[in-house]
């Protein structure tokens, strides 16, 4: 077996079960989890029309380049959200079995591990996968840490010149996971001059771009790099739409940008094997070519946040994030404690926020936070936050 599999770390969701082992809960009150970030929304009517009407892709094997039809409705998308000039269907964009295999392989094409010292730079707290995929790349995985005082976005300045005259890759994640915040213009600005200096990949992680609040639509990275003039050289995006369109089990995105990158990323993918179906393929041309379903499902999330966060506010230090569809809470007591005790006490689950991130340059900046995932109906999230509310007032 490749001894880099002996560098992974236990998931979250390991590290959850493990907690909560021998705990006893309290047999009155069912069970609310709020700790997976699992879409909990119907998936649209259009979505499961298009799966069945398509139904004889079955009987053939699917392309790893994926359909034109399918590509051009994501070409076209772009240019409708990010008033971007259109992507090449051909060249610019590439569907993918959802952004997180792809955010993995990825790494995998881009890494070179004959390099000295190759290095991926992740923000922290982060999406686990960059560190899986950074390790099993051959890489060292190098986290900026993303705290309250710095708007919960990676301080790249704080980054030695040593690290960067190393680092083949950036992980961004806007909006990011777990704590909704989105690089504003700036941030980007920064961010390509540092990889116009050093020559590192920008891989724009942006599964969460269609949950927001207001009519602020979270800044993507292509669009970023368009309103400041530049092309997309060394930048690439991922888009998926398990959250966007309810559909996690369908395992359906895209990754577009750079061109040159997008060739050699297709040709790993042609050996690697993971075409999408081709009764996939039609139903992601129809999600993606209709916003209906996505403006309702925002006046969900919406409903749930005004109403959650207006609960937690008397006893958390919480607030409405920019986007995505967690709270990132500063609880009062070690964040472990805090979990397992609301899980006994209260029968509600949430995440530590350590769980999520890394101690790096002396502080786990998860430490003292919890993830609180608004997936569940409106009913439960409501009689969950009720329910951390006695929580909080019973350890005071």
């Amino acid at each position: 077996m490749s001894p880099r599999l002996k560098l992974l770390q236990p998931y979250p969701f390991q590290k959850l079960r493990q907690l909560f082992a021998g705990i006893t809960t309290n047999p009155a009150l069912t069970h609310i989890n709020l700790s997976i970030g699992e879409p909990k929304h119907p998936a649209p009517n259009l979505v499961k029309e298009a799966l069945n009407q398509n139904m004889a892709g079955l009987s053939s094997y699917p392309a790893t380049l994926g359909s034109d039809a399918l590509r051009q409705s994501i070409s076209d998308w772009a240019t409708r959200r990010y008033e971007i000039p259109a992507l090449d269907p051909a060249t610019q964009i590439l569907p993918v079995n959802g952004s997180r295999e792809a955010l993995f392989a990825f790494a995998q094409a881009v890494i070179d591990s004959s390099a000295e010292r190759p290095i991926v730079l992740s923000p922290n707290p982060f999406y686990q996968i960059y560190e899986g995929a950074a390790l099993l790349s051959g890489a060292e995985p190098w986290f900026v840490n993303c705290t309250a005082e710095n708007r919960f976005q990676p301080d790249w300045d704080s980054v030695p010149e040593e690290v960067w005259a190393h680092t083949q890759l950036v992980f961004v994640c806007s909006p990011g996971n777990p704590t909704g915040a989105v690089a504003s213009l700036s941030d980007w600005e920064r961010l390509f001059e540092l990889s116009d200096r050093y020559g590192f990949v920008i891989a724009s992680d942006e599964c969460y771009s269609e949950i927001y609040f207001g009519e602020n639509k979270p800044l993507g990275g292509l669009e970023a790099a368009h309103k400041l003039g530049r092309d997309y050289r060394r930048l690439v995006m991922f888009s998926s739409l398990s959250k966007r369109s309810n559909v996690p089990g369908m395992r359906s995105g895209f990754v577009a940008g750079d061109a040159e990158i997008i060739a050699q990323f297709l040709l790993y993918r042609t050996y690697h094997g993971c075409a999408m179906s081709p009764m996939v393929m039609a139903a992601s041309a129809a999600a993606w070519s209709d916003e209906t379903h996505v403006i309702e499902n925002r006046k969900l999330y919406a409903e749930k946040f005004a109403a959650v966060t207006a609960i937690l506010q008397s006893v958390l230090e919480v607030s409405l994030p920019d986007a995505a569809f967690y709270l990132w809470a500063k609880v009062p007591i070690e964040d472990e404690a805090f979990a397992a005790g609301l899980f006994a006490q209260q029968h509600v689950t949430v995440l530590p926020g350590s769980y999520l991130a890394r101690a790096a340059h002396g502080v786990n900046p998860g430490l003292g936070y919890i993830r609180i995932a608004l997936v569940a109906p409106l009913d439960e999230c409501v009689a969950a936050a009720e329910r951390i509310v006695q929580y909080c007032h019973s350890i005071k």
